[in-house]
């Protein structure tokens, strides 16, 4: 089989968040099977993705493993997997995934880019957990659930500096949501060409800070949204590789669209 490793959420090597690719010619292997190629290759996330027979509601069956555990919803991982479609041939036009979460549909730009169509998280509003701040090393303004989908906690901080400073305590972190915290704020100045920030800590699945985190942008499209009075943002996700990613609020579904960039293919072997 061949394997990829694609950086999502960019324009250019050795940024985004990277990606495992997998297109297997047949149905998914025994779970152990997929969770030991995703630990052997130990990015945030690694896909599987199987063609489905025609005329179903779906193309391609997908599926997401960090190194530690199988995950319910990946933007990363499914945008990363749709450009190995499109740049390798195996699909053309607007590609249907089944997934743990729906039917996710990924659909090519002209300019390169792919837009990925995902259910807009459901945020409710909580009280911060006690701790919370200490974990981070900041105070939120404000907190929300974010679903079983996501399952993060997503607090807003005071400002754009605050984000970028954080240097929290990761194993504390994992005690407050089922992954972990989305941390996010307004932009300092817009016209540097994103609206928010973000950083996302996820303990809880083995990945201590998550460098582009598509899932998570479908908490932070409603929740600046609402905040902002407009439904197409972008954001930019201020982890070390940090990534783009272009949202469009539209109603109970979250447009997110980025680009990606194939770095290494090879054959596995396993």
């Amino acid at each position: 089989m061949r394997m990829r490793i694609v950086d999502a959420f960019t324009d250019r090597p050795f940024a985004g968040n990277p990606a495992g690719v997998l297109l297997l010619d047949d149905v998914f292997p025994d779970d152990d099977w997929l969770q030991n190629v995703a630990m052997e290759v130990n990015h945030a996330e690694t896909a599987f993705a199987h063609r489905l027979p025609e005329g179903g509601e779906a193309d391609w069956a997908l599926r997401w493993f960090t190194p530690v555990a199988e995950v319910a919803m990946c933007g990363h991982a499914t945008l990363a997997t749709a450009h190995v479609l499109y740049t390798s041939g195996a699909h053309e036009g607007p590609a249907r995934f089944a997934t743990r979460s729906g039917v996710l549909i990924a659909t090519p730009g002209a300019d390169g880019s792919v837009t990925l169509d995902f259910p807009t998280a459901p945020l409710t509003p909580v009280e911060v957990p006690a701790g919370v701040a200490g974990a981070l090393g900041a105070e939120p303004v404000a907190a929300f659930d974010t679903g079983a989908n996501v399952g993060d906690l997503l607090v807003e901080l005071a400002d754009e500096k605050t984000v970028l400073g954080l240097s929290p305590d990761h194993k504390s972190l994992g005690t407050y949501s089922a992954r972990g915290i989305i941390a996010t704020a307004r932009a300092d100045d817009p016209a540097r060409g994103y609206d928010f920030v973000s950083r996302c800590f996820f303990p809880n699945v083995g990945i201590d800070e998550d460098p582009v985190t598509g899932s998570a942008h479908t908490a932070l499209a409603p929740h600046w949204a609402a905040r902002l009075g407009r439904d197409d943002l972008t954001g930019l996700q201020a982890s070390r590789r940090t990534g783009f990613v272009r949202t469009g609020l539209r109603g109970d579904r979250t447009l997110l669209t980025g680009r990606a960039v194939t770095v290494i293919e090879g054959e596995l072997r396993a």
